[in-house]
């Protein structure tokens, strides 16, 4: 019935209550001594085992198997007696068969613990999502073999502890872990496994050290996120060198919008979130207004309810359209017609204009009032809403990002960038970075 059966002398075949029992027993045959390898027969007794094989005919299949004890008659080995083992149905500490064990195994190789269990249960193997998950730990890794090219990264565990992790490049696929960022242990693991032609780390000294140390054959080199990770790092740094100079790249306010019954470009949809508005406003309306109610379109719609509401009861799809929220008012608006008239005066300095409304009350920050006046050196007016400047990160944003990925008014600000110096000599790495993104 079963190849791994004919190592045994099969003599009863029944089933009952919808299960195979087998009963069996083994052949009388030497066994060889599991310590000391020499054969003996000599039985001191038997026993019975249990064991679950895989299903026969959509039943499941239970082996009660008589096995021998024998003694071993070797005088050097310390073992007196051993269970014999069949090869191919019988492993010590095992209650199934070798290939019933494999295929629980592939299961959780393959589907993990809930899955796996739902797919024994089709083929009559009972176990539960843990009992997989318990067999798949026991598996034994499979031997790393030493990699052309690794890759060594630290990870954070929690707050300041720190681990590090090596990775086969090539493939993908994680080899050690460790806790600690240790050039010395990083340095014995590259000399017990020689080979590695190339390291990709990142700018840590300490790798660097270890590699050097253990491999100082190997090409050390930077991965894709590191390279990246250290220049938007320096143009961050050179960008925050020249913040003063950044307020130009704001983009000018764009003009109030005109009213939703007046012919313009507002109303057209020359957005991607304009079109979505116009495309869910005509798909609400086309269901609404057939008499049809909110929770029936929503679910025809595939909507939230209250998004269904909201587009059902707007008179055109503008009005669904989120629009600018009006200017605030600010501690400096009082103090806005005396720097005017101070700058007309020909009063330049950021700081005199400062204490001259500090005198008079304004209790602000000093970069307030300097970024208040930065139109009027652009002959703007001074009322004019701004937008505050970009942070060195948002400019190292800028640039690093793909051009097909930018926002809508990245581009110009990018332009905008490389005006901004004051003197050529400071400004050529922001010029640089900015005209090759």
């Amino acid at each position: 019935m079963s190849p791994h059966l004919d190592a045994v002398r099969v003599e009863r075949v029944r089933v009952t209550g919808g299960v195979v029992r087998i009963a069996a027993c083994t052949r009388e045959l030497t066994m060889a001594c599991p310590d000391c390898g020499r054969g003996s027969a000599r039985v001191h007794s038997r026993y019975d085992r249990m064991l679950a094989d895989v299903a026969a005919g959509g039943r499941p299949v239970l082996i009660g198997l008589s096995v021998r004890r024998l003694f071993c008659d070797s005088p050097g080995c310390g073992r007196r007696t051993f269970a014999e083992q069949v090869e191919g149905l019988t492993v010590r500490c095992q209650r199934r068969s070798p290939l019933l064990q494999h295929l629980v195994e592939m299961a959780g190789v393959l589907l993990a613990g809930r899955g796996g269990a739902r797919l024994l249960q089709i083929l009559k193997v009972p176990l539960s999502r843990t009992s997989v998950l318990f067999h798949l730990m026991r598996l034994p890794l499979p031997p790393a073999a030493t990699p052309r090219v690794l890759g060594v990264d630290d990870f954070a565990l929690y707050a300041d502890a720190y681990g590090t992790l090596l990775v086969d490049a090539d493939t993908r696929l994680p080899i050690e872990l460790w806790a600690g960022r240790d050039a010395e242990q990083l340095a014995t693991w590259l000399r017990t496994h020689p080979g590695v032609e190339v390291v990709c780390r990142d700018g840590s000294l300490v790798y660097r050290q270890g590699i050097t140390d253990g491999a100082p054959a190997a090409v050390q080199v930077s991965d894709r996120f590191h390279l990246w990770q250290g220049l938007s790092k320096r143009i961050g740094d050179i960008a925050a060198t020249h913040r003063g100079c950044l307020v130009v790249a704001v983009p000018e306010p764009d003009p109030a919008p005109p009213p939703a019954n007046a012919a313009g470009p507002f109303r057209q949809a020359d957005t991607p979130a304009r079109r979505h508005a116009q495309r869910l406003f005509e798909a609400v309306h086309a269901v609404t207004d057939t008499g049809c109610s909110l929770s029936a379109a929503a679910s025809e719609l595939g909507l939230n309810r209250r998004t269904v509401a909201k587009y059902a009861r707007a008179a055109t799809w503008q009005d669904c359209v989120r629009r600018t929220r009006p200017r605030r008012p600010a501690s400096l608006d009082p103090y806005l017609d005396y720097l005017r008239q101070r700058w007309e005066e020909g009063e330049h300095t950021a700081t005199v204009l400062h204490q001259e409304i500090a005198a008079k009350g304004y209790s602000g920050h000093y970069q307030r009032g300097k970024m208040a006046i930065a139109p009027l050196r652009r002959g703007l007016p001074i009322n004019t809403p701004r937008e505050r400047p970009p942070s060195p990160r948002e400019v190292a944003r800028w640039i690093t990002t793909a051009p097909s990925a930018r926002s809508r008014g990245t581009p110009a600000a990018v332009r905008a960038l490389p005006r901004t110096e004051p003197r050529p000599r400071s400004g050529a790495s922001v010029r640089r970075h900015a005209r090759h993104p």
